[in-house]
């Protein structure tokens, strides 16, 4: 760092700032201090920045699934966001609950990163704690908090509006097909669209059949699985509100395989607009998890800049009408 800071003529602490992408740092100095740092081949050491008692320059991402489109989206979003400014990620997957667990209990104690984004996990006040102790900023990612920063859309309106939209078609006994039952390890939009579902059912006057609501793993085998379930009921619904388009995709796959025919004798909906959504002519409610893994990413940013987070606000939810909607069959 003395080298690259004597051949661009500033001080050591500027070409910190410069590297690590702080404030403070002309945009002219920026460039020719990382045009020398090039030129000789530097890089900050994040594990000697750490004993020094400066940032890391990592930010740890803890999600529970990542190979869904979702929280891959997520990430993209967050590492298109901190990559410009020098920032990495570190992706952890805690879907066994040993290991979310052992991540809580031993990442602070390491302190490998700066920030923490928690993608679509609502966490325990224990959990947050050493976090918060460890002096480590966190931000929540797909899920609501009243602690710590957050972008999310409106879970309960994005339910809402898939129901209404069966509801206006003429359909009243429509199905949830949500993932594993909620709790504290759970995805908070769990709860979230299932409160929807049933405010949605209430608002038109429509009493909630409990023979209808089923909750199974997540991805297409559980839809598909939680439809198996569903058709092996006492009566049919006309319609399913599926918790995500993963899942309405294996819930499709099953009634396929009975001989039902969709839209015509049940009609299928979802949350998210997956890229499959549109090969496979799905109607659902679409969201943009990119755009909220970046808005996450600015919100770090702020964070570890000193300053207010930004208010993102929740974020829009559209209905997408396509083909395996339409009237109940008389």
């Amino acid at each position: 760092m003395a080298d690259v800071a004597e051949r661009a003529g500033v001080s050591l602490g500027t070409v910190s700032r410069a590297l690590r992408g702080l404030e403070g740092v002309s945009p002219g100095t920026r460039d020719r201090i990382r045009a020398v740092a090039a030129e000789l081949d530097y890089v900050i050491n994040p594990e000697a920045a750490a004993l020094a008692g400066r940032a890391t320059g990592r930010v740890a991402v803890v999600l529970h699934d990542l190979p869904t489109w979702y929280c891959s989206s997520v990430v993209l979003g967050l590492e298109r966001q901190l990559r410009p400014v020098n920032l990495d990620l570190l992706v952890r997957c805690v879907d066994d609950p040993d290991d979310r667990i052992e991540f809580f209990a031993t990442m602070p104690l390491r302190r490998k990163v700066d920030a923490v984004v928690v993608v679509a996990i609502a966490l325990s006040p224990v959990e947050l704690g050493k976090l918060t102790d460890a002096g480590v900023h966190v931000v929540a990612a797909g899920s609501h908090s009243d602690t710590v920063p957050y972008v999310a859309i409106d879970d309960v309106l994005a339910a809402q509006q898939a129901v209404n939209h069966l509801l206006q078609l003429g359909h009243r006994r429509i199905a949830l097909l949500n993932t594993v039952a909620a709790s504290d390890r759970a995805w908070q939009a769990q709860r979230d669209r299932e409160t929807g579902y049933r405010t949605a059912l209430d608002a038109a006057g429509v009493p909630v059949d409990e023979d209808l609501v089923v909750s199974w793993s997540g991805g297409s085998r559980g839809g598909a699985q939680g439809m198996d379930r569903l058709l092996s009921g006492r009566r049919l619904p006309s319609a399913v509100f599926a918790f995500s388009d993963e899942v309405a995709l294996g819930a499709v796959r099953s009634l396929r395989r009975a001989g039902i025919e969709v839209p015509r004798q049940i009609s299928m909906i979802s949350i998210d607009d997956h890229p499959l959504a549109e090969l496979t002519d799905l109607t659902t409610v679409a969201q943009d998890p990119e755009a909220l893994g970046q808005a996450a990413g600015m919100a770090v940013l702020d964070l570890l800049a000193g300053r207010p987070v930004r208010e993102a606000g929740p974020f829009p939810t559209r209905l997408i009408v396509r083909g395996t909607t339409a009237p109940p069959s008389s």
